[in-house]
C-alpha cells in the first residue's frame, strides 16, 4: 500500500470515527429557540400572537451578536426539557434556573440573570405583613435562611399557596414549608395568578420580577409583595439558557454573546426596561 493510499485510508476512517462528533461541534448558522410564552414580564404572548418579554429581546440580542438566524417558538414548561433532548429545538429561553438535577440531563450556558423568589399577597391580610420584606436571603447560607423561613412560618400556617408546577419554587414550598401550608399547582403562572385575584388562595410563591409584573395590573392594586426574596440552593445558580449537552460549540457562542451583554450593560438595560430593577449577575 503506497503512502498515498495509506494515507487516504486514514482520512476515510478518520471521518467515519470522528465526522459525526466534528459535525457536532461546528458551528450552527441557524437555530430554533424555546420560551414557554406564558411567564410575563421575562417571555409571554401578545394579543395578535407574537411573542415578547425581556428573554424575547435578549434572545435577538444573542443572536445578532453570534450573526445566526434564529427562530423563536413557544412550548408548554413541562415539555421543554424532554423536546429539546429530542431535538425539537436547540435552546431554552424560559426563566429555568441552572440546578444540579436540570444539569444531570442538559446543559446550561452562563447565567444571564439572578431573580430572587418570593410571596405576593392581598393588601389587607394577615400575610400582608409578614417580616422581613425587601430582604434576601442565600438558601447555601443555611443558618440565616432556615431563621428567616421559621419566622414566616407562624403567620404562613395553614394557608394556601399557588405556585407553578415542575419549578423551583415548587421545590422550594416542598423542601421548607410542606408541614406548614398547603401548596396548590398550576400548569402556568397566570392560571395561579386568577385564582389569587378570585380569593382562592392565600398567597403566590414565584419570582419576584414576575409577581411585580403581575401586581402592576389594576386587578391586582389589593395585593403586594411580602416577605424576603430567596435565591441559591434549591435555585440553582441563576437563570441561563439550556441546550443538549453536545452542543459545546453553541453553548462556548452563547456565553460568549452573553459575556458582551454583560460588558455592554445590555442585559442591564433590558432587564430594568421589562422588570424595572437590573438582574445582571455578579461577574
Amino acid at each position: 500500500m503506497t503512502i498515498r493510499r495509506m494515507a487516504a485510508l486514514a482520512a476515510a476512517l478518520s471521518t467515519l470515527a470522528f465526522g459525526p462528533a466534528a459535525m457536532a461541534q461546528s458551528a450552527p448558522t441557524e437555530i430554533t429557540i424555546a420560551t414557554e410564552g406564558a411567564y410575563a414580564p421575562w417571555n409571554f404572548t401578545t394579543a395578535d400572537g407574537k411573542l415578547d418579554g425581556l428573554e424575547i429581546e435578549l434572545a435577538n440580542d444573542l443572536c445578532a451578536r453570534m450573526k445566526i438566524e434564529c427562530t423563536i417558538i413557544a412550548q408548554d414548561w413541562d415539555g421543554l426539557i424532554p423536546s429539546l433532548t429530542v431535538g425539537k429545538f436547540d435552546v431554552i429561553m424560559a426563566s429555568m434556573f441552572i440546578t444540579p438535577k436540570r444539569l444531570e440531563t442538559i446543559a446550561f450556558t452562563q447565567p444571564y440573570a439572578v431573580d430572587p423568589s418570593g410571596f405576593a399577597v392581598a393588601k389587607d391580610s394577615e400575610l400582608g405583613k409578614l417580616g422581613l420584606t425587601g430582604e434576601k436571603f442565600k438558601l447555601d447560607d443555611d443558618a440565616a435562611a432556615l431563621e428567616a423561613i421559621e419566622k414566616l412560618k407562624p403567620m404562613l400556617e395553614g394557608k394556601v399557596v399557588g405556585v407553578q408546577a415542575a419549578t423551583t419554587n415548587l421545590d422550594f414550598l416542598k423542601k421548607y414549608l410542606a408541614d406548614t401550608v398547603e401548596i396548590r399547582e398550576y400548569k402556568t403562572t397566570e392560571q395561579h395568578d386568577l385564582d389569587l385575584s378570585a380569593g382562592r388562595i392565600d398567597a403566590l410563591f414565584a419570582q419576584q420580577t414576575a409577581l411585580a409584573a403581575t401586581l402592576a395590573k389594576p386587578e391586582f392594586s389589593d395585593y403586594t409583595l411580602a416577605g424576603p426574596g430567596f435565591v441559591g440552593g434549591v435555585f440553582g445558580f441563576g437563570t441561563g439558557a439550556g441546550l443538549r449537552q453536545e452542543d459545546t460549540q453553541l453553548k462556548e457562542m452563547l456565553n460568549k454573546a452573553i459575556d458582551e451583554a454583560i460588558a455592554d450593560g445590555t442585559i442591564k438595560r433590558i432587564s430594568e426596561k421589562w422588570v424595572h430593577t437590573d438582574v445582571t449577575p455578579v461577574k
